[in-house]
């Protein structure tokens, strides 16, 4: 369709009318009004995360949790957005976006936004978290606390373990300004010579790799603590012998991590190993400092990096609140922390007296929906794999990887089923960004054992979650498969809420084997028999669903759309979700995090709905669900959403799911995302997120999943 379907106006309200009310007039779906901007709703959702750090009924150690997640989020965010930003200015595209924004003026506005954030963080940590920590025996304590005792002994450490590693590096006459890492926290000091009275420019790199964070006071097990940064300072004399440190300050600097491997690169592995090196060395793009440092600190570290004041970030607190994730990590204080949640296995996983159960028996008796981290990832698909690699009549074993950890059992499996003499191919995905290097290694280790190792194709990540069994059946083969919506990562799947659908339904097996010769051979994707796939036909597939919706509520039957996911930003689902609107459908979007759509518009999205659930568990499950009387919900799980990187620069993966009790199975985790009045936001027709308040009953989707999967896993095999 055109775009001239609406334009918006601000008109003069009524008397007692609200001021500013978008109205519809003859029609432009290009209106930047009607769109957020990408990087700004980002800073909206780490907002929410940092509330959680700010909310009083959150245990304890889980509020340090959610400082350290706000900041590490803050990094990942400058290194590949912020820097995106600033590499678009220097190479002169400093074009306005869908929300009418320059990338100049999104760079300010973002400093603007995030200036009171990091104040919100420092109070809170300061003024909250440290005095609450304090109560229970948690201390992060200044040196001027601590005994004489105590003194001696962190002197002693310091001159035995953190002196030796440690290396001034000062600036002056064949000296130049020292290269600053990435995310390394430094002190910068100005040292005079008592005898020249010269005063130079120095910086003590803080080897928080090396060294703990916190260092403990009083020695192992210790719940007392204090920062090896000030440590160091109190023994400047021992770097700096014959010197006068005359002034010091803490910073940390940020740079440009991301990086682009060509189309043509005839090496994939090669090239990506050349750009892992260069990532070291990317452009500073944010210069974090301590609020009270000195202007003549500040000017040469200004100087010295080359970065403008819009990218100077002062903290009025610790610097680099990522390690809190030491403090979280203390031994015991159960009762500072989320009640513990073991994953159950999924009812018709479980075998009489534990025993475990053929896998693809199960999946033949109908298909099986998992649900991370409510149902175990080790008795599924864990126990999917290892029972592929034992079984003899099992001739290939196919999977993707995107992310996984060094303690993974299903890489080491894939080995193992090459020793067997089993066909093991592993589609592992080299640009993942900051899992390249685990990658690479796996990637070596794999093709060493003989497994089949493909890198897919430069142009595009391969995001797709799939694990393909070929198993020997009769006188043919059966196709058994795994469709996911996250990683095959074992710590992730007890963090972050997915979806797995087992099936060996004959069009979907084939589907996914078709993608797989795809990803290793050399062919022309095309339309697939049941699933959707990206970058050729999941955006088409999606807008094929919302318009069919459309039309249902045109012809008067009852219709709705509903859908999950972490993102939505890809302007022709947005434009088109504006349309299903605009006829009437009600839409329901549950976000984690981006969302560029505006709800609530009057003529454009008035029946669309946004909420955001931010909580224990990372919220990371996609799932497209199309209500239309007369026909059977059509839904949808995978790997991708709506985004112009999934839907054009990535091989993604999404699978319906057609058995009625699993349907109902995933609509009921939407409805009651929907009705989440606990860790829920809403989104506004400002642009703004608010906290939805709790009238009524409390509903907590993650609680009550929890709850559910314990009560069918104690019905299905009570004691």
């Amino acid at each position: 369709m055109s775009d001239q379907q609406t334009a918006i106006r601000e008109v003069t309200p009524p008397a007692g009318g609200e001021p500013g009310v978008l109205a519809v007039e003859a029609a432009d779906f290009r209106d930047p009004r009607l769109y957020d901007n990408r990087e700004l709703s980002w800073v909206d959702f780490d907002d929410r995360v940092l509330e959680l750090a700010e909310q009083h009924d959150v245990p304890l150690l889980e509020r340090v949790k959610f400082a350290a997640i706000f900041t590490s989020n803050l990094d990942e965010f400058f290194m590949i957005r912020v820097a995106g930003l600033h590499d678009q200015v220097d190479a002169g595209l400093d074009q306005p976006g869908p929300d009418g924004r320059t990338p100049s003026e999104v760079i300010d506005e973002l400093r603007r936004r995030l200036l009171p954030l990091y104040e919100r963080q420092s109070r809170t940590v300061e003024r909250e978290l440290r005095p609450a920590l304090r109560e229970h025996g948690i201390c992060i304590v200044r040196l001027a606390d601590v005994s004489e005792e105590e003194r001696a002994a962190l002197d002693e450490r310091f001159r035995r373990q953190i002196f030796p590693v440690l290396t001034p590096l000062a600036v002056g006459m064949g000296r130049p300004f020292p290269y600053i890492s990435n995310l390394s926290l430094s002190l910068a000091l100005l040292v005079r010579d008592p005898q020249s009275n010269l005063t130079t420019f120095a910086r003590v790199k803080v080897p928080k790799e090396m060294l703990p964070r916190f260092v403990p006071v009083g020695g192992h097990g210790a719940t007392r603590f204090i920062t090896l940064e000030e440590l160091i300072a109190a023994n400047l004399d021992a770097l700096f012998p014959g010197m006068e440190v005359v002034d010091h300050g803490m910073f940390r600097v940020t740079r440009d991590a991301d990086f682009e491997v060509s189309d043509e690169a005839d090496d994939l592995l090669e090239a990506v190993e050349a750009e892992l090196r260069r990532r070291r060395f990317g452009e500073v793009v944010r210069l974090e400092i301590n609020a009270d440092m000195s202007p003549v600190l500040r000017r040469e570290l200004t100087d010295g990096l080359g970065v403008e004041e819009r990218q100077l970030y002062p903290v009025a607190g610790l610097l680099d609140l990522t390690d809190l994730w030491q403090i979280h990590g203390v031994k015991g204080h159960a009762d500072l922390r989320d009640p513990s949640w073991t994953p159950v296995t999924q009812p018709r996983l479980h075998g009489e007296d534990g025993a475990r159960v053929d896998m693809f028996e199960v999946i033949r008796q109908g298909d099986l929906l998992v649900h991370h981290p409510y149902d175990s990832w080790s008795s599924s698909v864990e126990r999917f794999v290892e029972q592929a690699v034992e079984d003899p009549d099992v001739l290939a074993i196919k999977m993707t990887v995107y992310r996984t950890s060094d303690d993974t059992p299903l890489v080491p499996a894939l080995i193992r089923a090459t020793e067997r003499g089993k066909q093991a191919v592993c589609m592992v995905e080299l640009k993942a960004r900051f899992d390249e290097r685990a990658n690479i290694g796996w990637a070596k280790s794999l093709e060493e054992a003989g497994v089949h190792v493909v890198y897919g194709q430069p142009a595009l990540k391969t995001h797709a979650k799939a694990i393909l069994v070929v198993r020997r059946e009769g006188d043919g083969v059966r196709h058994y498969c795994h469709v996911g919506t996250g990683n095959y990562h074992p710590n992730t799947a007890r963090l972050y809420t997915d979806f797995g659908l087992f099936t060996c339904d004959e069009a979907i097996g084939s589907d996914v084997a078709d993608l797989f010769n795809y990803l290793t051979g050399i062919a022309h994707p095309r339309r697939m028999r049941k699933v959707l796939t990206a970058p050729t036909f999941l955006r088409d597939g999606i807008l094929e669903e919302i318009e069919r919706t459309i039309e249902a509520h045109q012809e008067g039957r009852e219709a709705r759309i509903a859908i999950k996911m972490n993102a939505l930003v890809d302007r022709r689902c947005i434009r088109a979700l504006y349309r299903a609107s605009q006829a009437g459908v009600p839409v329901d979007i549950n976000v984690r995090g981006i969302c560029c759509l505006v709800p609530g518009v009057p003529g454009v999205s008035e029946t669309i709905r946004v909420t955001s659930i931010v909580g224990r568990f990372l919220e990371h499950s996609r799932i497209f669900a199309f209500h239309r009387e007369g026909e059977a919900p059509s839904v949808w799980i995978g790997s991708a959403d709506l985004m112009p990187r999934n839907l054009d620069k990535r091989v993604e993966l999404t699978a319906p799911v057609e058995d009625p009790t699993l349907r109902d199975d995933l609509l009921d985790t939407l409805e009651r995302c929907l009705a989440d009045n606990t860790n829920a936001w809403e989104l506004q027709q400002d642009k703004t997120w608010k906290r939805r308040p709790t009238e009524g009953e409390s509903r907590s989707v993650q609680r009550e999943l929890m709850l559910l999967h314990s009560a069918r896993a104690a019905e299905s095999h009570p004691e």
